[in-house]
């Protein structure tokens, strides 16, 4: 294993201390019992560090994060990647980052948001992640890879690379980070809920209808079902996405 791979293996497996022979590029990055240590918020067609370093940066400074590894996504993309500590259920890592992106980038269109992990609302035990970093894309021959923050914005109108990435520079960007605690998730996630009404008010159509509520108990399969198909459907109005991730959250 290179210090990559291990790198990769500190910061985002859900048990990196599972079979540590493995190849770190092999490992799915949701466990068993669907649960994941990444989260990836990918902004794309186009990239913008400039919009995208508002979480960057607003994660650190409001909620005394630190600082999530940014990458350029192989294709339109920037995305940031960002460590937890202790996993979290998919629905749960996806629900917090509709409220990031309620907080921070709520004038932004859904259509360039990719939101992973992401379940599957017809199939609430299937669940979808971002593709490893960094990665060959099929058809172009780029790569992604992980970059420096005083460099993301050299990358805006190319988001990609046209040779491999040096496997040491990207150890060395994702050695000085670190993983998200369990208490500060926690505390980020009920500031992110407290202050999602004002959000949603905000940016709610007056003839906007009530927010969602399933026709079964609020804590039955059918019911998350139902949330999750909310959430993820970019075509819902975003108070309505709102309400759908506090519930999940």
């Amino acid at each position: 294993m290179n210090r990559l791979q291990s790198e990769l293996r500190r910061l985002y497996l859900p048990n990196p201390a599972a079979d540590p022979g493995a190849d770190a590029t092999a490992p799915d990055l949701i466990d068993a019992g669907g649960r994941v240590r990444a989260m990836v918020l990918e902004l794309a067609r186009p990239a913008s560090w400039e919009l995208l370093s508002k979480v960057w940066r607003g994660v650190q400074t409001d909620l005394e994060w630190p600082a999530p590894a940014i990458a350029v996504s192989g294709a339109d993309g920037f995305q940031l990647w960002f460590s937890l500590a202790e996993p979290q259920t998919v629905a749960q890592a996806h629900a917090f980052l509709v409220l990031l992106c309620a907080r921070y980038l709520n004038d932004v269109a859904p259509t360039r948001l990719r939101l992973m992990p992401m379940v599957d609302a017809s199939a609430p035990h299937t669940a979808h992640h971002a593709p490893w970093v960094p990665q060959e894309q099929a058809g172009t021959g780029y790569w992604s890879a992980f970059v420096a923050q005083d460099l993301a914005p050299v990358f805006a109108e190319t988001p990609w690379l046209d040779t491999p990435p040096g496997t040491d520079g990207q150890a060395d960007l994702l050695a000085r980070l670190g993983s998200i605690k369990r208490a500060a998730f926690e505390v980020a996630a009920e500031r992110l809920r407290a202050s999602a009404p004002a959000l949603a008010t905000a940016n709610a159509d007056p003839g906007l209808p009530p927010s969602p509520q399933p026709a079964a108990p609020p804590g039955s399969l059918e019911a998350r079902r139902f949330l999750i198909r909310v959430m993820n459907d970019e075509a819902v109005a975003l108070a309505l996405r709102i309400e759908a991730a506090k519930a999940l959250l």
